[in-house]
């Protein structure tokens, strides 16, 4: 069946190169989960599909390649690389420690209205939990993270954590398409954290959950990528 062309957010507003607008469009690609880890990136293909030649597709695949969204196997090509579980366990060990305090020293200065829109997306996180849908739930998840370390009084930690969570997006879009059950702890986690924000617990309290909640999502994706591969 042939595959209509590409119209989105990405393209749609792309205004240079033809190098760039295929660097755009195979980005959004990858990090929305329409091509997942595996997926063979076939110039011809893509080019065609694009209406462009294979040089500008080349040349962005090129820069995904560098940014460690695609990679290159013998034999077989361009793919697009899954998630590294070195880089993925030494960035969630280090976003546990520094988001940790800088929600934990952000919890004073968080407003009441802040606190209501973080639980009307922790709401929105489940009802998306029955018929799950990974990216959305990955993207209500960041918004409601962002609410609570935001209003962090230290520009150096805040510099850090933004630099974790860049680090994370550019490796997938969403570690919940990897360990799903997850996703209902996680929405229970977030209960408690906006708990003792709003009662006003010890910094101490609030750093101690919010690292432990960062630390329970790495631990499943830990065993999920240890668990032995299901027999045929």
């Amino acid at each position: 069946m042939t595959r209509e062309p590409v119209s989105t957010a990405a393209s749609s507003t792309a205004t240079g190169s033809k190098s760039e607008q295929a660097y755009a469009q195979l980005k959004d690609r990858i990090l929305s989960g329409e091509m997942t880890p595996g997926y063979r990136l076939v110039l011809s293909s893509i080019a065609t599909d694009m209406g462009f030649s294979v040089v500008p597709v080349r040349e962005a695949i090129r820069r995904l390649e560098a940014e460690g969204l695609v990679h290159f196997e013998r034999n077989v090509g361009a793919t697009v690389a899954g998630i590294d579980p070195d880089l993925y366990l030494h960035t969630m060990q280090t976003l546990s420690i520094i988001e940790g305090a800088a929600t934990a020293l952000a919890a004073p200065s968080i407003s009441a209205g802040d606190l209501a829109k973080a639980r009307d997306l922790n709401r929105k996180m489940r009802a998306v939990l029955d018929a799950f849908d990974p990216v959305r739930f990955t993207q209500l998840n960041t918004e409601f993270h962002a609410l609570l370390y935001g209003p962090c009084p230290n520009p150096h930690i805040l510099d850090l954590v933004h630099r974790g969570w860049n680090r994370l997006n550019r490796m997938r879009t969403s570690t919940f398409r990897y360990v799903p059950d997850r996703s209902h702890a996680s929405v229970e986690e977030h209960d408690h954290l906006l708990d003792l924000i709003e009662a006003g617990a010890p910094a101490s309290d609030v750093e101690h959950a919010a690292r432990a909640h960062r630390t329970n999502t790495l631990n499943a994706f830990l065993a999920q990528a240890h668990q032995p591969p299901s027999p045929i």
